[in-house]
């Protein structure tokens, strides 16, 4: 991971209008569980519901597609990713370093929040918020790393994302159980539903099969996004 990347990527990315998305994101779910909590609306059924279906199929997906191409694809498209390509830093290096930061920004607009919610709407009852929280982590880690390979390897990365994200997770997945287990949604409510005895919170797809899977797609994602930008040429810049 290199330093100076890093804190290039952060300040590009919190000072462009990706910032009032990656806040807003998060402070609708909040407000939505604060008008729960308040209004008494807020059972273990309507709680798992709001955290399952706005938190981790919604604000996951869509803050990773934000974070995860915004932190590099900008710079593929206006040419100024060559003048980091033309520094004897290996390409590995920038991606890793991109993704961390893309991780870093899930975590911080996606996870935190998520977890405040279900503070919010059950507290401690069934260790439904931290389980909630683990499942946004453990898959922000894949969405990032798929949605960083995809603006590595095209300049439709944002149409391409939000295609996966909202036809082939919501779409097919409510209607095609093959769709509905190949996702990483439902491989990261599988880490959800192993920590919280919550009965409405229920994968389609068990443990021991989702974590490789996550696995196994966080690290195509990178190696992808790596060998992609390896072959970029610098030429290119022209």
């Amino acid at each position: 991971m290199n330093s100076t990347i890093a804190m290039i990527t952060f300040r590009a990315m919190l000072g462009r209008r990706r910032a009032l998305l990656l806040l807003a994101l998060p402070l609708m779910l909040l407000v939505l569980a604060l008008i729960l909590r308040s209004s008494g609306e807020n059972d273990i059924d309507i709680s798992a519901d709001v955290l399952q279906r706005f938190g981790l199929a919604t604000l996951l997906p869509l803050l990773a597609l934000i974070a995860g191409t915004g932190v590099i694809g900008p710079e593929i498209d206006d040419g100024q990713i060559m003048y980091v390509l033309t520094k004897p830093i290996p390409r590995q290096v920038i991606v890793l370093t991109k993704l961390a930061v893309a991780i870093v920004l899930v975590t911080v607009f996606a996870t935190v929040p998520t977890l405040l919610a279900g503070l919010l709407l059950t507290g401690t009852t069934a260790g439904m918020a931290p389980a909630f929280a683990a499942g946004v982590l453990v898959g922000g880690f894949a969405y990032s790393a798929v949605f960083v390979a995809l603006a590595v390897a095209s300049r439709n990365a944002v149409t391409i994302g939000l295609l996966y994200a909202l036809v082939w997770e919501t779409l097919l997945g409510n209607f095609a159980p093959g769709a509905k287990s190949a996702s990483i949604l439902q491989w990261s409510l599988a880490v959800t539903d192993s920590l919280t005895e919550a009965s409405p919170v229920k994968s389609s797809v068990d443990l021991p099969v989702a974590i490789p899977l996550l696995i196994l797609v966080t690290a195509a994602g990178t190696l992808l996004a790596s060998y992609r930008l390896r072959s970029l040429p610098v030429a290119s810049a022209d």
